[in-house]
């Protein structure tokens, strides 16, 4: 069976993979976005702004087998649900909603935030909070619905830069070694964008109900790192950096910048990456080993047109290896 698909947003990362896989598989798909990127190819792509109240406007008369949503703000969330008409709702959501990231893959019913009572998520202290109220406007607004938890996303087109750092940084190392975290059995997850999309169209074909953790198979950030400097062919070691001089050196954990990915320097979110996804690979959710996922974002950071948000530069990580003497 064809799918009449919309995606809302669709031009960026994780949307532009959903369309791109679904118009490879013969599916109608139209995008909705502001216009910032292109779709992908063979994609529709409407423009609009869904802060607007009109936004849905031209699309209001259709009925689409699936509408799948990416967005982080409850607003636009409620809005298309009151709007348009969907035989099935797959909304794109975060194990950001849970509360607490102190054991080991959690499981959906894993207790979660507090939901967003504002419109927009103002900042990203808020995400989770704003990704809860967005699931809920789902459920309420829709008999028939996908809740998608997707976990660290890496592979082609990750413009945060947490799933390349590593492979490029060995690829291109500023000495003998790559400074890295201090702790190389702290456990991460990630799941290839590609594989993500695949599952989420699966789930809007098939009508897929419930809600779903997504994320990689758990491993350690130490196999991590062997696997970027295998990917990278690089001669470089990776070496620990302890907590107390990253911190002097104003180094963060996780994102931003200067920082180290895939680590977090705070025991109570110790286990924020991974995930139970027991009940969506029951329902067919598959994912490749993580050296397709990290020689993936290797090529693309070979050729990327935007700033990494996260990682260090060369002149940082050369002060850094100058203050561990």
């Amino acid at each position: 069976m064809l799918l009449k698909l919309l995606v809302l947003g669709g031009t960026a990362f994780l949307g532009r993979a959903i369309a791109g896989y679904a118009v490879a598989q013969g599916h109608e798909v139209t995008c909705l976005a502001r216009g910032s990127a292109p779709a992908a190819t063979g994609a529709r792509l409407v423009v609009g702004d869904r802060d607007r109240d009109d936004t849905f406007e031209a699309l209001a008369d259709d009925t689409w087998d699936a509408v799948i949503d990416v967005t982080r703000h409850p607003g636009q969330a409620r809005r298309a649900v009151r709007a348009l008409t969907a035989r099935h709702w797959v909304l794109v959501s975060s194990g950001n909603v849970y509360s607490r990231f102190d054991q080991l893959e959690q499981s959906e019913s894993a207790p979660t935030l507090e939901p967003l009572v504002e419109d927009v998520m103002a900042d990203m202290s808020v995400y989770g909070a704003a990704k809860v109220a967005c699931e809920t406007a789902i459920r309420e607004g829709s008999s028939s619905h996908t809740i998608v938890r997707a976990g660290l996303i890496g592979g082609d087109g990750d413009w945060s830069g947490r799933s390349g750092y590593y492979p490029w940084r060995f690829a291109h190392p500023t000495g003998p070694d790559v400074l890295v975290p201090p702790d190389l059995a702290f456990p991460t997850a990630m799941i290839d964008v590609e594989d993500l999309a695949a599952w989420i169209v699966h789930c809007a074909l098939d009508r897929v109900q419930g809600t779903f953790n997504a994320a990689g198979p758990t491993t350690d950030l130490g196999s991590v790192l062997s696997l970027a400097r295998s990917v990278a062919s690089s001669a470089a070691v990776a070496r620990p950096v302890p907590a107390d001089v990253l911190e002097a050196a104003g180094v963060s954990a996780w994102m931003g910048t200067p920082s180290l990915p895939l680590w977090i320097d705070d025991e109570s979110w110790r286990y924020f990456a991974t995930l139970d996804t027991t009940a969506a690979r029951r329902e067919g959710l598959r994912t490749r080993p993580l050296e397709e996922t990290l020689r993936a974002a290797l090529r693309y950071e070979e050729q990327r047109t935007v700033p990494r948000q996260t990682g260090l530069t060369d002149d940082e990580e050369e002060r850094l290896r100058l203050l561990l003497g």
